[in-house]
């Protein structure tokens, strides 16, 4: 499972002409890490490790940095109002408004592996009129994550 789970977080600024902008133009690498405020770290940690196999790249009392089996995308995790933290990061996530997408090679394999883990599926498996093959569940923060198999680019 390690292999075929991969996180996708698409940032494409340079395909939106942001190339030519003087802040963007010298950055070689840019990458994104989604952070949700929440009460709910230990929750959060054994659902994404026991069921989407994550790892942990960091862990404190307040703070939680799991990445993806290939560990080529991650997300954060922070407890609400910590002192440690300026007020624009003290809020908690609300529980709508957002959704993740994981991408992987065998989404029917991973259907099935969620199913008898118990996990429960908020949208059943389905291919869509546009070729892509998904479904979803949604995390212990109430985030909708969309588990989906991209059709390949064609003519």
């Amino acid at each position: 499972m390690k292999q075929i789970l991969h996180t996708v977080i698409l940032l494409s600024l340079w395909s939106h002409g942001y190339s030519q902008s003087t802040s963007f133009k010298n950055q070689k690498k840019m990458k994104l890490n989604a952070g949700i405020v929440t009460q709910k770290l230990a929750e959060t940690k054994a659902f994404y490790t026991k069921n989407l196999d994550f790892g942990l790249t960091f862990e404190n009392e307040f703070y939680l940095l799991m990445h993806t089996p290939d560990k080529e995308a991650e997300i954060s995790f922070l407890l609400p109002n910590h002192p440690s933290q300026q007020p624009l990061f003290h809020k908690p996530f609300q529980g709508q408004g957002m959704y993740l997408t994981i991408e992987v090679d065998d989404v029917d394999a991973l259907y099935q592996t969620l199913k008898k883990k118990g996990v429960q599926i908020k949208i059943e498996l389905r291919d869509e009129p546009w070729g892509d093959r998904h479904f979803a569940i949604e995390d212990p923060n109430g985030i909708g994550i969309d588990i989906v198999k991209y059709k390949a680019p064609g003519p």
